[in-house]
């Protein structure tokens, strides 16, 4: 199966040619239906970059993102996004930290580029570098450079280390895109938030050097109670800084956040995400959103945690998610692929999610000790 894009008016549409077309069929359409409503970051006649989630169009990467959503169809499970954390140290001492004192020796650079051959091998078409803060690990660009055509490689990052030097050691790297955080447009709550003063000064300049060695750059915000007022100031940073795409994600009661149950989205938030989604993607100018309380939720895609996400910690043991704190074993002592079938044969990950399962409240009085791991 050969998949071919047309860019036209500054919209996307998708066909599958050759004998497996007809089975894609229906996968082709819900993508062209979702793209026909929003903007790409990026068209032209040769390559179209849809979003820095989204590998570019033509390529053996896309190619393999359509893959997996035919894969999906038959309930056949890919991890079709991979996120490593490769570092523990960070210069942050942030409220809704997920991992602050996980344990255990590091991953060194022979088993993360052996995991990010697995993970490929198993149908991965993402590998994010996560952390503690990435740019701290003096590798980076050697792990970047670890992942093959068959996928794209993003990190993500605070801003701090992220220098002109290390922005172009990325490009030249093969880095996709770098997700720079931010937890608020404004200066002085950035900075309470993440516990050290001078965090969002490191943010923007960690973007400009990013920018300028040609990297794209993802702004990604954990929406919260705290924050859910602040959508159009960080929409406005995001065009100020010319970055190519606003990334919404949610905050989970987990690690720091996990006695903060009650402070996270309700269902209005996640409706007021979903209009914010759909209101900046129909304007042809400024960056592109992501809204993913709203693009994993029931009615869309659905969480990807065990079915379609896999995350690997510092340490190596290998989660659903960074956010669902229940290892399945560690890359350390069994492969990556033996970990994921196991994963995909327990109960809760069989059974298709009604939403972020680290809110459905009977998943989390059946784990009532996963919640305190990261304290």
């Amino acid at each position: 199966m050969k998949i071919e894009a047309d860019a036209e008016g500054g919209k996307i549409a998708f066909r599958a040619t050759g004998p497996l077309s007809r089975v894609a069929a229906p996968v082709i359409r819900k993508i062209n239906e979702t793209f026909a409503g929003e903007k790409p970051i990026s068209s032209g006649p040769d390559r179209i970059i849809f979003s820095t989630w989204i590998p570019p169009a033509p390529s053996p990467a896309f190619d393999r993102m359509v893959s997996s959503q035919v894969a999906a169809l038959t309930r056949r499970r890919i991890p079709d996004q991979a996120s490593i954390g490769i570092v523990r140290a960070c210069p942050n001492d942030c409220l809704h930290c997920s991992a602050p004192s996980r344990r255990g020796d590091v991953l060194s650079s022979e088993d993360i580029l052996r995991v990010i051959g697995e993970a490929l091998d198993l149908g991965s078409y993402m590998i994010s570098f996560d952390g503690g803060e990435p740019m701290l690990r003096h590798d980076l660009p050697t792990l970047v450079a670890g992942v093959d055509e068959r996928a794209i490689a993003a990190s993500f990052s605070s801003g701090f280390g992220l220098t002109e030097e290390r922005g172009r050691d990325l490009k030249r790297a093969g880095l996709y895109a770098v997700r720079v955080s931010i937890d608020s447009p404004h200066p002085e709550e950035h900075d309470r938030f993440r516990g050290r003063e001078g965090a969002f000064s490191d943010a923007l300049v960690g973007i400009r050097n990013a920018l300028e060695a040609g990297l794209m750059v993802d702004l990604f915000m954990v929406a919260s109670p705290m924050n859910i007022d602040d959508l159009e100031d960080a929409y406005s940073l995001a065009a100020e800084l010319s970055v190519q795409e606003l990334s919404l994600y949610e905050i989970v009661a987990v690690g720091r956040w996990s006695s903060h149950a009650d402070e996270v989205l309700t269902g209005a938030d996640v409706e007021r995400l979903r209009r914010f989604h759909l209101e900046k993607n129909r304007r042809p100018e400024g960056p592109r959103v992501s809204a993913f309380p709203y693009l994993l939720g029931p009615e869309m895609f659905g969480c990807f945690a065990g079915r379609r996400w896999l995350h690997v910690d510092a340490s190596g043991d290998v989660l659903p998610c960074a956010y669902m704190p229940t290892p399945f074993g560690n890359v350390r002592d069994r492969s990556l692929r033996d970990i994921w079938r196991d994963m995909g044969r327990d109960r809760w990950l069989r059974r298709r999610p009604r939403g972020c399962m680290m809110k459905d409240e009977e998943f989390r009085r059946a784990h009532p000790g996963i919640f305190d791991l990261d304290k």
